[in-house]
Order: C-alpha cells, then structure tokens, then sequence
C-alpha cells in the first residue's frame, strides 16, 4: 500500500516537473525573466511547504532531510531547514496566507491558454494544488505525531491555494479532473465502504453551499485528518484517537442539519461509520412524562443511530427543567453511557443556539469530556440570502426581475439589521418565496393565455406586499 501510494505522489510530481517545462518553453507571463530555473523554483517552494508543515514538535531530523530530498531532490542541510522553518512560522510571517510564485505562472498558463494543445486541457494549476495536496498529506502520514493543529494547517493552505483557482476560474471540481490524487486515497475497509469518490462528491456538494465558509473549512481540516491517520494505520503507525462528536451551534435556518446530514455520509465514505444513517431528533423524541421511560425512548432512538449519526437539535432543552418532574437528565445519561459503549459505531451532533449549548455542554463533565469539536454557524448576510433565493426560484423554475431582485435585497438587508428574534435565515428566504408565488398565482390567474415568462417571472408587485407587512 505505501509504495503504491508513493509511486502515485511521485507521478504527480513528475507532471508537475513536465508542466514546468511547457510553461517555460512558452515563456508564459514571462517566466524566462525569473532569474531562476523554474522547475528550480517549484522544487524549492514544495520544499519549503514540507518544512512548514514537519513543524510539529520544533524539531528538524535527518529523516525529513531525507524525504524532501528524496521527493524534491532539493538538499537543505539541517541547519539551513531550521532557518526556514523559523523564518516559515515566525508571528509576522504571511507564509500561510501567500500563494506560492509558481502557482501564479500554471494559473496564467490556464486562463490565458497559453499553452498550444495543452494536454491537461486547462487543469495544469488544479494538478499543482491537487499535488501540493497529495504532498501535505503524505508528510503529515510519515510523521511521528500528526495533530489536528497541524492537519488544519495543510488544509487552510491547499483551501487558500483552491481560492486562488476559483478567482480565476481554472477550479475544477473532482468529477471534471483528468487527473486526481491515490495519494490521498485511504485503503478499503472490510466493509468496502470506503469510497472516495462519493467522499469528494459530497465536499463538493458541501462547498457548493451558499456562505458557511468556516463550516467548510472545519469540515476539510477533519476529512484531512481522517484521511491522514488511515493512511498512518495502512503504513504499520499509530493513529491518534479523533474525537467524532461534535456541537454546531448557531441561529435557526443556517443549515446544520444539512451539514450534519452529508457529515454522516463522508463519515460512511471514509470508512468510519458502516450505516451512515442520519437519525434527526429533539427532546420530544427522546424524554417521556414518566420514570424510566425517558431510558427506554431514548435507548430505541440510540439503537437506531448505531453506524450512523444522532443528530439532536436544540439539545439544550434536555437540561432546562432539572426537576423532580423533568427527566430530560435522564436522556443525557442514557446518551453517555451509549457515547462509552459505542465508540467506533456511534456518532453524536448536538445542535442548537450558541449561548444555551454551551450552557448545556458546561452543565456536565461528562458532556464536555466527549464533546470538544465546536462548528460555528453564522448567520446569512443580505447577499447570501439573496443567493440563497435565486437557488430556490431556480429549482422551482422561478426567475426574480430585476426590479423583483431590488425589492428582496430592501427586505433581507432590512431583517438581517433588525436583528429580530423571528429571523430564520435560509427558512426566511423559505417563507418569502412561498408568499410570492403565491402573490405571483393570485395575479397571473387573472390575466388572458399567460406565456411561459409570465409563468415564471416574480415580479417586484409580487413581493411588494410581504416586505411592507413586514419592514414597513
């Protein structure tokens, strides 16, 4: 397994070095002006990549000497990499934020078709990204201890590098790549659930949703972890225990639900969890009115959660009352002892407001000693919920006016200012565009053999109505 997976980063590297080359021979952006080989320049700017991320404990060995060596054929000598390393992760440096030079040159190459009869048809920067990815993760799985810390930093650079494409369109999601990475591929469970490709499906689907960016962000910096350690495990290493569970937290309508539910599945697509099932509950659906129902109930919902995910929104209500009469700690128990007994089969999300979950969290140690991944859902802004509308008119073959797209910023600008306790985020664009189609029906029916732009046009009378009902 580990010289297959070397063989595939080597692969990788080496299209690397012949695009290198291509670039060169066509001069793109001026290349040639560098000063410096650019294949030379590419080498040294991976090499120093690894140098950032072998940083886990403060200390440069012969061993990491020999991997950049022996991958980049770039030779650094102890001394020097510790230089680098300082210099890397010192407090002013912009290093995880910059992208790298070469970068700049595959991307010109792309956008500009620079390149005559370009063999990686315009993917020549999404394979340097896609290879700098393939790189990080091989490093982190060599290491002798790859923390979570250290995981989010390759993920939040090879994040920033994905930006950089997306700006200037020479992105490319995995369905459309030529050529993607083994590298970062886990070996199959017994199981064989372990497909990767539903995996980066799913990331997709997940990045394609409006705003949420740090959910994202948390979402890749824990497949990169996951991915890391099965590849420690397929190389004889010890891998560190990840803690599954996690808390999102946030206002109602910024999709955590959602979130949970494709979380559910990539646990399933990489191996963790055989089922994958999202099982959805609140306290209703675990808490009765008697003594020692709330067990029972709650045991029921458990046993259906095994290899899957319990997602519990509002989890806070659970501990509201406390009682003699309120038995909602006695959910919280059951859910406990489930968590300890169940530990490779049993995923846990709790959910709800910010401030009541982390009360909620602090009221038991045995709460906060299994929960200690927090996501934070921030509310939509008026650009986003706007987005967020024109993705559902489009599914409902609906069209906002231009004029129908003005009166709908007035409103979400108005509510996200108000900062009004009803505000639902997603579930406001939901509401609002149930009441205009159904303004748009109360008008269109009245008019003589409507035609298909008719049909599907909101106009700005249609939405006139609901914003003053509601702003004023």
């Amino acid at each position: 397994m580990a010289e297959k997976s070397e063989k595939s980063l080597k692969e990788m590297l080496a299209i690397c070095d012949e695009i290198c080359s291509t670039i060169a021979r066509f001069n793109v952006g001026a290349v040639l002006c560098l000063g410096t080989p650019f294949k030379a320049l590419l080498h040294k700017e991976l090499a120093e990549f690894a140098i950032f991320l072998e940083d886990t404990d403060g200390i440069i060995t012969a061993e990491e000497q020999g991997m950049i060596k022996e991958y980049l054929g770039v030779s650094f000598t102890i001394a020097e990499m510790r230089t680098i390393r300082d210099r890397l992760n010192a407090p002013t440096s912009s290093y995880g934020s910059t992208r790298p030079k070469a970068l700049k040159y595959f991307i010109l190459a792309d956008a500009g078709k620079k390149i005559p009869n370009d063999p990686y048809m315009g993917q020549n920067a999404q394979i340097l990204v896609d290879t700098y990815k393939a790189f990080g993760q091989h490093i982190l799985s060599m290491q002798a201890e790859a923390d979570e810390k250290q995981v989010s930093r390759m993920s939040q650079y090879t994040q920033m590098l994905e930006t950089f494409l997306k700006e200037y369109g020479v992105f490319y999601t995995n369905q459309f790549k030529m050529i993607r990475s083994k590298q970062a591929t886990p070996a199959k469970s017994k199981t064989d659930v372990n497909n990767v490709e539903d995996v980066e499906k799913i990331l997709e689907e997940l990045n394609a949703l409006v705003g949420l960016d740090n959910v994202k962000s948390d979402i890749s910096a824990l497949v990169d972890l996951i991915r890391v350690q099965k590849m420690r495990e397929a190389n004889g290493m010890k891998s560190a225990d990840i803690s599954k569970h996690m808390v999102f937290f946030g206002n109602p309508g910024t999709g955590k639900t959602t979130v949970a539910r494709m979380l559910s599945k990539i646990y399933r697509g990489l191996g963790v969890l055989s089922g994958g099932q999202l099982i959805e509950v609140d306290r209703g659906g675990l808490v009765c009115g008697y003594v020692g129902q709330t067990a029972i109930k709650t045991q029921e919902v458990i046993d259906k959660s095994i290899d899957g995910v319990l997602f519990i929104d509002e989890a806070y209500t659970l501990n509201v009352g406390k009682g003699e009469n309120d038995f909602g700690q006695e959910a919280v128990d059951t859910l406990l002892k489930a968590m300890e007994d169940n530990r490779d089969r049993l995923v846990v999300i709790v959910a709800g407001y910010t401030g009541p979950m982390e009360q909620f969290i602090d009221s038991n140690p045995g709460l906060k000693s299994r929960f200690n991944k927090y996501i934070r859902f921030d509310d939509y802004t008026p650009e986003e919920l706007i987005q967020i509308l024109e993705g559902m008119c489009k599914g409902k073959d609906y069209t906002l006016s231009p004029e129908a797209r003005e009166v709908a910023v007035r409103y979400f600008e108005s509510r996200v200012e108000s900062k009004a306790e009803d505000f639902a985020n997603a579930r406001e664009a939901r509401n609002y565009l149930e009441k205009a189609i159904t303004n748009h029906a109360t008008r269109v029916v009245k008019l003589k053999n409507p035609d298909k732009k008719v049909l599907s046009t909101l106009e700005a009378e249609d939405l006139n109505t609901i914003t003053a009902a509601t702003i004023g």
